[in-house]
């Protein structure tokens, strides 16, 4: 039997790295990495502020911006960027490259319509925002539900990307957040999509997480 108390220092001990993100008191761009911790189960530290707080971490931020994530003491910018980086390290970024491609077309359209739902909530002349939110309603919000079901439906409609939960998956039910506060029966018409978003919020981290979140506009 070998002895190996006297080689300490040569025996290398996996460790769990530490995670601190930071980001303002909202949803925003930091919901979907909370939502890639949450569904990998993973520990972390989500440090939320104020604006006002903000100027003491914001000389931390690698850009001048949240969110922004530290791993290790290191810090890593960009809320896309991170997500994929932590989907990487937790097994949630797909089988090969073609799947990371996929899921790259999902976070790139998801994009897109993201930046369709913060066009009024910046606006601010009133009747241009009543305009932009009616567009959202009548206009972007079903052609975006249309597309996903349609990607849905054409992997087999349980999972966007592969046989299994991907950054895909969450990337998707984030974007659906703030659209299903204002027209909740959005889905009603695309079956897929809405099974899809029950089986993402009954994962069990994420599921607690939800019960008690704060309430935000975005």
């Amino acid at each position: 039997c070998t002895d190996f108390s006297n080689h300490s220092p040569l025996l290398k001990i996996a460790t769990m790295p530490s995670y601190k993100l930071y980001y303002f008191d909202v949803r925003g761009r930091g919901e979907l990495i909370r939502y890639v911790f949450l569904a990998a189960g993973k520990e972390f530290d989500d440090i939320r502020f104020t604006s006002e707080v903000w100027k003491e971490h914001k000389p931390k931020a690698p850009y001048g911006q949240a969110p922004f994530l530290e791993i290790d003491g290191k810090p890593l910018a960009q809320s896309n960027t991170i997500a994929r980086y932590l989907a990487r390290e937790f097994g949630l970024a797909g089988k090969d490259s073609w799947e990371q491609a996929k899921i790259d077309e999902l976070l790139d359209l998801s994009e897109d319509m993201f930046k369709e739902v913060g066009k009024p909530i910046f606006e601010k002349d009133e009747e241009k925002k009543k305009e932009l939110l009616k567009n959202l309603t009548d206009v972007v919000y079903p052609k975006f539900v249309q597309l996903f079901e349609k990607s849905l439906t054409a992997n087999g409609g349980k999972f966007f990307v592969g046989n299994e939960l991907t950054l895909g998956d969450l990337a998707v039910y984030c974007a659906f957040d703030t659209p299903l506060k204002s027209s909740p029966n959005l889905m009603d018409d695309c079956p897929n999509l809405k099974a899809q978003r029950s089986m993402v919020e009954g994962l069990p981290k994420l599921a607690a997480y939800l019960k008690t979140r704060k309430d935000s506009h975005i």
